[in-house]
């Protein structure tokens, strides 16, 4: 029989896989349905769905402040339910505008997650950096099945299905998360036990400046690379595509096909990098594993700049182990040193300034690619973890298990 603590655990990876996929619906669906059914360009429906992704972003901090003040798993409820209304209204959209009005409100609601979810997990449990590993790949996972399943409901079912579907679903997590979190708050109570926290102490600047330059520039480097890899791939994977197409001349597989599942499968293979890096966390903390995964970045950038073909394609995935390796020591730290009542604010200050980096990624590769080609982009990047490093090195102590005041 499953663990009411397991079926708690498995409840808020559920929830971290619907944050990303609701939220990437919008994407999907733009594409492949309403530049026919509505006529409009995919450029111009894209507007529509900057200010859900705005409200993602700047949300992050002030539902982070509610939770410390109100309820963790009060939000939690709130999120699961809040989210898939959100996703129903935005299916049955009659028009742009309240289309847009719906993706809004799925961004405010999705906002919930990562300054709650992750407060929780780093609370309920003292060995979290295999827990949050967990719970990232729970969260890449949702990025992936977002195109897919949204382009199948598509084709069967329609544009408005793919968003009211996995909105009732949602809602139908709401009540087993309620009826499990209830369980999980008497069986502490019984027992007498208090959710673990970390120990007190005197504020710790340097620690806390550390923990905000690694997610600003660790977030700057995911976006950048997460973003232009499909078309680094189009530009320096073209000799090793074209053996790909001949070898395979019988399936009739097209060189943009055989680029989405290299870039595929170097997705899958570095997501698998965060169980590597969250076992080392909670074996040896944050100071090593940092190294590791920013020794690893630096050491591909610096060899990538002029490689093709199957040269580029094995820089990209250990640079892309390095990157992916990085997401849970990010969450890590924030866990290991804030304090229980103020974990949540300062989870959401960690997103809103990792999603503010997002927004700020894509124009500088636009501004290095179209004047330095993706060379200059490497080697611009190289300058974010050899920062990452040094600082860490010098900032965090050999533990860090301290607490920090963080607002």
């Amino acid at each position: 029989m499953v663990s009411r603590d397991a079926q708690y655990f498995l409840l808020l990876n559920a929830g971290h896989f619907l944050d990303h996929y609701l939220m990437l619906i919008f994407a999907t669906v733009a594409a492949l349905a309403l530049t026919t059914t509505w006529g409009l360009s995919y450029a111009e429906l894209l507007p529509y769905g900057a200010a859900g992704f705005a409200a993602f972003a700047l949300c992050a901090l002030p539902m982070g402040v509610l939770a410390d003040r109100w309820g963790r798993d009060g939000m939690m409820t709130v999120f699961f339910t809040g989210i898939g209304l959100a996703s129903i209204v935005t299916g049955l959209a009659q028009t742009p505008l309240q289309l847009g009005v719906g993706l809004f409100f799925i961004g405010v609601f999705g906002a919930i997650y990562h300054p709650v979810g992750l407060a929780i997990v780093t609370s309920r449990w003292k060995k979290t950096g295999m827990r949050l590993a967990v719970n990232g790949i729970w969260g890449n996972l949702g990025v992936g099945a977002a195109a897919l399943v949204t382009g199948v409901m598509i084709d069967f079912a329609g544009w408005r299905a793919a968003f009211i579907i996995p909105g009732v679903v949602s809602i139908l997590f709401a009540l087993p998360y309620v009826v499990v979190s209830r369980g999980i708050q008497a069986d502490m109570a019984a027992k007498g036990a208090t959710t673990p926290t970390s120990a007190s102490s005197s504020p710790m600047m340097r620690v806390l400046l550390c923990v905000y330059l690694t997610a600003t520039l660790g977030s700057l480097v995911f976006q950048a690379t997460t973003v232009s890899l499909p078309e680094i791939f189009e530009e320096r994977l073209v000799g090793l595509a074209k053996s790909v197409e001949i070898a395979f001349a019988s399936l009739n597989i097209q060189s943009a096909s055989v680029i989405g599942i290299m870039a595929f499968f170097v997705f899958a293979a570095a997501s698998l990098a965060q169980l590597v890096t969250g076992a080392m966390l909670d074996r040896l903390g944050a100071r090593p594993t940092l190294a590791l995964v920013t020794s690893v970045q630096i050491a591909a950038f610096l060899v990538m700049p002029g490689l093709t073909d199957m040269a580029m394609l094995i820089a990209a995935v250990i640079v892309m182990l390095g990157v992916f390796g990085q997401v849970p020591v990010n969450d890590f730290l924030i866990g290991t040193t804030t304090s229980q009542k103020s974990r949540s604010r300062a989870f959401g200050a960690r997103y809103l300034v990792s999603f503010l980096a997002f927004t700020a990624a894509l124009p500088l590769i636009a501004f290095l690619q179209s004047n330095w080609g993706f060379d200059g982009v490497f080697r611009a990047l190289l300058v974010c973890p050899l920062l990452i490093l040094i600082s860490s090195q010098l900032l965090l102590p050999k533990s860090t298990q301290k607490s920090i005041e963080p607002m």
